[in-house]
């Protein structure tokens, strides 16, 4: 047996597991309904086959929604002791943890994510946002907002494509919590775990309208934030939308949360341990293909041990296994559509006209689907497009420092401010960097580590606001 160049074998998962329809519906006021929208199809990215085609809704299914949710409030939800809520909120996140092969499955298909991440990170995960609001809803008074803190009533929220159960759990969750209902739309490349949730929470008898999910595209997203019967809207998203909804509700009085883009820097000091560092380095970037608003995608090493850490990455990287995502062994999944993959190829076209130096793992990519092979570029300079823009795929941008000072004056070189990584031995660097990074999350020695009991959110051009954790809640309540 070559213990040097052994192979894992295929290892993978069924989908028959994910119990895939051949269509969903959208689901408003506690029913499931067909939407007046243009139905969508929704593709495998992997394989670019249609998985099902999902119903859409229309600027009328909004306004229906908007109304159901107002009544849910008015007359059960918003009255509800918070015992009686965290009941329905506990039983959701039972009924997730229950069905979580099947969740983690039907995610990979719809969004591409290697079913390892699926499984082990973003199913438990939604569970445990719901499992820890259920813990806060009878607990508000003593949330630090006075002493009988109240709901704002309908929240409109919008989700993007790269953690779609995840997502829908943060935002879904505290705003149950907190007594308000709830309207969601779910990105339109990847609707069905959300209409999975909603088979969930139908089940568990949550009263009728505390939760509609209407699928759609960003038309449907527009109609939802601009309704009038919206008391408050959280985005999750690009920057260049978030822009246009701030413009949008600016003077409306709604209240208004936003998780935008980022440019994150994680930053290697030479008395960092390198062999951890590349672990958390490639665990930045590279998870979830990079499809990470906090993605590490910008790597500052300090020059005395560049060499050495680019050497040690570059083998790394080259190790990483690309392809099914419903293979266990797969590391690096699907690129989520056509048209991200568009939009990576561009700017790492960008990066070499502007001469950086690339460096693409040699990895074989399957035939069809969506794929782009983890990418490292040197020599960056703070100008090139691939150190200021979010590339939003697998491709790390790597600048060298000689000082901390210069090292903090080049993470916060960036109109984003959403989160950083520092890597060293010394506890007062750690703090020092933390204190001045311009980020509204800064990992020391890690990278990519969320916990729902744990604020997170960012500011500059990456938002404001904060979600979970006692900071979350504000958001969901009249304050």
């Amino acid at each position: 047996m070559d213990l040097v160049n052994w192979e894992y074998a295929p290892a993978p998962e069924s989908r028959a597991i994910a119990n895939l329809k051949p269509s969903y519906r959208m689901f408003v006021d506690g029913e499931f309904v067909e939407g007046a929208g243009e139905p969508l199809k929704s593709v495998n990215p992997a394989t670019e086959e249609v998985l099902a085609e999902v119903s859409t809704a229309s600027s009328a299914d909004v306004d229906r929604a908007v109304k159901a949710a107002r009544r849910a409030h008015d007359k059960t939800w918003g009255r509800m002791p918070g015992a009686e809520r965290a009941k329905y909120i506990f039983r959701i996140a039972r009924m997730i943890a229950e069905r979580a092969r099947e969740l983690a499955v039907l995610e990979s298909l719809d969004n591409g994510k290697p079913i390892k991440e699926a499984r082990d990170t973003d199913v438990p995960t939604a569970a445990a946002h719901f499992f820890y609001h259920a813990g806060w809803a009878d607990k508000l008074d003593y949330a630090g907002y006075g002493p009988d803190p109240r709901p704002l009533g309908v929240a409109g929220q919008v989700i993007p494509w790269n953690f779609p159960l995840l997502m829908a759990a943060w935002k879904i969750a505290p705003a149950l919590a907190c007594g308000n209902t709830v309207v969601l739309k779910p990105a339109e490349t990847t609707p069905l775990t959300a209409l999975v949730l909603a088979e969930i929470i139908q089940q568990a008898e949550l009263p009728p309208g505390v939760v509609n999910i209407l699928p759609g595209a960003g038309d449907v997203g527009a109609e939802l934030v601009n309704h009038a019967g919206v008391d408050k809207v959280a985005f999750t998203g690009s920057t260049e939308v978030g822009k246009i909804i701030q413009s949008a509700l600016a003077g409306t009085g709604k209240k208004l949360t936003l998780e935008l883009g980022g440019k994150a820097a994680n930053i290697v000091f030479d008395d960092a341990p390198l062999d951890q560092a590349v672990e958390g380095i490639v665990n930045g970037i590279f998870f979830n293909q990079g499809h990470v608003c906090c993605a590490g995608s910008r790597l500052l090493v300090q020059e005395s041990i560049a060499e050495e850490l680019l050497a040690k990455l570059h083998a790394r990287v080259a190790t990483l296994r690309v392809g099914d995502p419903l293979d266990k062994n797969t590391d690096v999944g699907a690129i989520n559509s056509r048209e991200q993959l568009t939009k990576i190829t561009e700017l790492v076209a960008s990066g070499e006209r502007e001469g950086a130096e690339r460096w693409t793992s040699p990895c074989p990519l399957p035939d069809k689907g969506f794929y782009f092979a983890p990418t490292v570029f040197a020599n960056v300079t703070q100008s090139m497009r691939i150190a200021r823009e979010e590339i939003f795929g697998p491709v790390l941008s790597v600048l060298t420092f000689r000082t901390p000072d210069e090292a903090l004056a080049k993470a916060n070189n960036t109109p984003y401010g959403l989160s950083a990584g520092v890597w060293t031995e010394k506890g007062s660097r750690i703090l020092w960097m933390a204190d001045r990074l311009r980020a509204g999350v800064v990992w020391a020695n890690t990278f990519n580590r969320f916990d729902p009991t744990a604020p997170f959110g960012g500011y500059q051009e990456s938002g404001f606001g904060r979600e979970g954790g006692r900071a979350g809640l504000e958001a969901y309540l009249d304050v």
